[in-house]
C-alpha cells in the first residue's frame, strides 16, 4: 500500500483486509478510519465475484462492531444517538451482504456439481454479520424492527450455510413473540408494521450512508404461501419447524470425543421444547405436546427435565397412567426428589386407583426422612390415605381394623410435621370419624376451620359428625352456612333436606304421631334418590 503500486480495486480490498486487522488487533479507531477511506458502506456489490461479497459483508459487520465498541470521549445524547443508528445500518446492510453471499455460493456450487451435504462453517464475522442486526435491535429495546429483521432472515431463499442460522433465528422469533409482544398487536409477516409502533423506535436517520445494497438477497414470495394469523400460531409454526430440525440434528452418539457437542445441541433442542410448552399450553394442544416430546426420547436418555416434561403433558392431555410409568423412570434419574413420587402417588390414589402404587410412591418421600424436608409432611398425608382407601376396599373386618390402624398413624405423623396445613387436619378428623373416635375428630377439624373457614369439605364434615352425635340443629345451622358459601354444591343441598326430614321425623316420634317404622319409609327411598 505504501509503495502506491496497487491498482484501485486491488487498494481497496488491502484496505478492507488492513482494517479486519486492525479490529483484531483491538485498535477500533484505526479500523474505522480505514474504513472511512475507502467508504465502505457505498462500495457496489453488484456484478462483482463472490469473496468480494463476503468482503463487503465482513467489512460492514467489522465497521458496527468497532463503533459498537470504541469508547466516545464526548458525553453528548445526540452523538452517541448517531453512534448507535450508524452501527445499526452497518449491521442491517451486512446481514443483507452475507445472505446474498451464501445464496450465491448455493448457485455457483450446485453450478459446478460440488454441492458438499455436510454444512460448512461460516467463520466468526460472517455469522455475525448473520446475526447482529436483530440482536441489536433486541437489545436496545426495538422489538418491532427486530421482528421485522427475525421474519426478513427467515424468509430468505434457504441455502447449506443457513441451516443453523435460521433455526436459531427462528427460536429466537418464537421467544419474541410469545414473551415480548402483546398477542393483541399483530401483523402479518408479508406486510409493513403499522407506522405508530415503527414510530417509536425510529432512529436518527443518517444522509451519509445508503440504507440499502444495490443487490438484495432472494426471499421466497408467491400466491399460495400460508400466513400465520396471531402471535401464538406464528410461533406454534416456527417451534414445530425447529423441532424437527433439532430432532433430526441433535447428537445421540455418547461417544466420548462427542460428549461436548452432544450437550450443545441437547441445550438448544431443551429451550425450542420449553417454547412449544408455552405455546401449546396457551392454545391447549396437549396431546400434541406429548407428540413432540415423545420424539425428544430419542436424545434424552438420563435428562431429567424433558422426562419430566412429557410425564406433565401426558397428565394434561388425560393420560395419567403414561404419567405414571414416565415418572417412574424420573424417580431413577432424580431419587432426592420428593415432588416426582408424590406427583406419581397423587394420580395414583385420585384417578387410577392404583393403592399398591401409591404406597409404594408415597414410602420413597417417607423413607427420605428430613431430606425430603417440607414434603415430608405430604408423603405421610399420601401414606395415609392410600391405607384408608385400602381399608375401604377391603373385605375382612382384621384387614380393615390393621389398615385403618396404619392410616391414622400416618395422619398423625403429618399433622406433627405441618400442624398449619388445613387439608392434613381435615384428613385427620375424617379418618378419626372412620373408626368412630366422634369425640376426637372434632379437635382437629377445628384446627381445620381455623385455618380455612369457608372450606366446604371441612364444614360438610362438621355436620356430618354433629348428626352422629345427634346435634341436628347445629348441624342445620352449618350445612345453611356452607350451602350460602357453596351455592354450587349439590352435596350440601341434599344433606341440608335429609337433616330436615330427619329433625321433623324426630319431632313427629317425641308427639307420638309416628313410630320409627311407620310411613316414612317412603319417604326416606324418595330422600335418598
Amino acid at each position: 500500500m505504501n509503495r502506491g503500486k496497487l491498482q484501485p480495486k486491488y487498494l481497496t480490498e488491502a484496505m478492507l483486509i488492513l482494517a479486519k486487522l486492525h479490529y483484531v488487533e483491538g485498535s477500533y479507531r484505526d479500523a474505522q478510519s480505514m474504513y472511512a477511506r475507502v467508504g465502505v458502506e457505498n462500495l457496489s456489490i453488484d456484478s462483482e465475484p463472490l469473496y468480494w461479497i463476503r468482503l463487503i459483508a465482513e467489512a460492514l459487520v467489522i465497521k458496527g462492531l468497532s463503533l459498537e465498541r470504541q469508547q466516545l470521549s464526548t458525553t453528548s445524547v445526540v452523538r452517541r444517538t448517531e453512534r448507535k443508528a450508524e452501527s445499526l445500518l452497518c449491521f442491517e446492510k451486512a446481514c443483507d451482504a452475507a445472505l446474498l453471499y451464501l445464496q450465491e455460493l448455493e448457485k455457483s456450487k450446485s453450478m459446478k456439481m460440488t454441492a458438499s451435504p455436510v454444512e460448512a462453517e461460516l467463520g466468526f464475522f460472517l455469522e455475525a454479520a448473520l446475526q447482529s442486526a436483530y440482536l441489536t435491535h433486541l437489545r436496545q429495546g426495538n422489538l418491532v424492527q427486530a421482528k421485522q429483521k427475525l421474519r426478513h432472515v427467515l424468509r430468505a431463499v434457504e441455502t447449506r450455510g443457513m441451516h443453523h442460522l435460521k433455526k436459531v433465528a427462528a427460536r429466537c422469533l418464537a421467544e419474541v413473540l410469545l414473551h415480548t409482544v402483546s398477542e393483541d398487536i399483530y401483523w402479518s409477516p408479508l406486510s409493513e408494521p403499522p407506522k405508530e409502533l415503527l414510530a417509536k423506535e425510529e432512529s436518527a436517520p443518517l444522509k451519509t450512508i445508503n440504507p440499502s445494497l444495490d443487490r438484495e438477497p432472494q426471499l421466497y414470495t408467491g400466491d399460495n404461501l400460508f400466513c400465520p394469523q396471531d402471535n401464538v400460531e406464528e410461533a406454534l409454526l416456527l417451534l414445530l419447524i425447529s423441532e424437527s430440525m433439532a430432532s433430526r440434528d441433535t447428537v445421540i452418539s455418547r461417544a466420548p470425543d462427542q460428549l461436548e457437542d452432544r450437550a450443545v445441541s441437547l441445550k438448544d433442542a431443551t429451550a425450542i421444547y420449553d417454547l412449544l410448552c408455552i405455546a401449546m399450553a396457551r392454545r391447549g394442544q396437549y396431546a400434541l405436546l406429548s407428540e413432540c416430546l415423545e420424539r425428544a426420547m430419542k436424545f434424552s436418555f438420563d435428562e431429567f427435565h424433558l422426562w419430566y416434561q412429557l410425564a406433565l403433558s401426558l397428565i394434561a392431555c388425560g393420560k395419567p397412567s403414561n404419567a405414571v410409568s414416565v415418572l417412574r423412570e424420573c424417580v431413577k434419574l432424580q431419587p432426592t426428589d420428593p415432588t416426582v413420587p408424590l406427583l406419581a402417588a397423587k394420580l395414583c390414589i385420585g384417578q387410577l386407583h392404583w393403592l399398591e402404587e401409591g404406597v409404594a410412591f408415597s414410602k420413597m418421600v417417607t423413607e427420605m426422612g428430613e431430606n425430603a424436608g417440607e414434603h415430608l409432611a405430604k408423603g405421610h398425608l399420601a401414606l395415609g390415605l392410600c391405607y384408608s382407601l385400602q381399608a375401604t376396599d377391603a373385605t375382612l373386618r382384621d384387614a380393615q381394623d390393621s389398615l385403618n390402624k396404619k392410616a391414622l398413624e400416618e395422619f398423625q405423623k403429618a399433622h406433627d410435621l405441618d400442624p398449619d396445613d388445613p387439608k392434613t387436619s381435615l384428613y385427620l378428623s375424617l379418618q378419626l370419624a372412620l373408626v368412630r373416635q366422634i369425640s376426637d375428630a372434632l379437635a382437629p377439624l377445628q384446627e381445620a376451620l381455623t385455618l380455612r373457614k369457608d372450606d366446604a369439605n371441612s364444614l360438610h364434615l362438621l355436620a356430618l359428625l354433629f348428626t352422629a352425635q345427634k346435634h341436628y340443629q347445629h348441624a342445620m345451622d352449618v350445612i345453611e352456612l356452607a350451602t350460602s358459601e357453596h351455592p354450587e354444591n349439590f352435596r350440601l343441598d341434599e344433606n341440608l333436606q335429609t337433616l330436615q326430614f330427619i329433625s321433623w321425623r324426630t319431632i313427629f316420634q317425641l308427639c307420638g304421631q309416628v313410630s320409627s317404622d311407620s310411613s316414612f319409609e317412603p319417604l326416606m327411598n324418595i330422600m335418598a334418590w
